[in-house]
């Protein structure tokens, strides 16, 4: 019986989940569930203190961060809606250099061996990721979908794979879950960024990353 399998740590950086989902199992709808709460969580945007104010009476409030356009922001803005063959290797970088301090999770979806199909078996982990980016905690905000392979295979093959897997994913989402494509970045990295070095081949590295772009700020009043 095909099994499925969760584990979330928590680090610095945001919450890295790493799930297997295999088809065939009785408890898939539960289990999918869990998911995609789990990547809710995982992609929940984390308030910040900002200036407090000088009034006497003051009260916590959530606001957006970027009220102003940022370089950040502006820069985002210009690689929306470009497929990832089209980025640079700067352009790259500097999506993941963004990224890198933002609520993020990394979903193990299960491609075909060479594929960039979402197949039965890939369906239900992209299915929860739809779900999750359309709750209303989530709604609405930019992320940045990132596609990883192992470390099998030359450079070249790779970085298209992970390019196309990415692409893949955002037209699944944006399909099925009606989201809209301005607000989804994708971006490949081939085999340039393995989440388990010490087994290049191992099926965790074989990932795409969502990174939630959004900040929001807790600001006194």
């Amino acid at each position: 019986m095909s099994t499925v399998r969760g584990m979330l740590k928590y680090g610095a950086a945001g919450a890295v989940l790493a799930v297997a989902l295999l088809a065939g199992n009785t408890n898939a709808p539960a289990q999918n569930a869990d998911l995609e709460q789990q990547i809710l969580k995982s992609l929940s945007p984390v308030a910040k203190p900002t200036e407090p104010s000088r009034s006497p009476t003051r009260s916590l409030t959530a606001t957006p961060v970027d009220t102003v356009p940022t370089d950040d922001n502006k820069f985002l803005d210009s690689v929306k809606n470009r497929p990832s063959r089209s980025l640079t290797v700067e352009e790259r970088e500097q999506i993941a250099s963004i990224a890198k301090d933002r609520p993020s999770v990394d979903v193990e979806i299960n491609f075909d061996y060479g594929s960039a199909n979402i197949g039965r078996a890939a369906a239900p982990s992209v299915t929860a990721l739809g779900r999750a980016l359309t709750s209303p905690e989530l709604k609405g905000s930019t992320f940045v979908l990132a596609g990883h392979t192992d470390a099998k295979g030359n450079d070249r093959v790779n970085q298209e794979l992970s390019e196309k897997r990415a692409d893949s994913v955002k037209r699944y989402l944006v399909e099925r879950f009606r989201i809209p494509a301005t607000t989804l970045v994708t971006v490949g990295y081939g085999k340039a960024k393995l989440k388990n070095e010490s087994d290049p081949m191992g099926a965790e590295n074989r990932r795409v990353q969502i990174v939630n772009m959004e900040e929001k700020a807790v600001s006194e009043r």
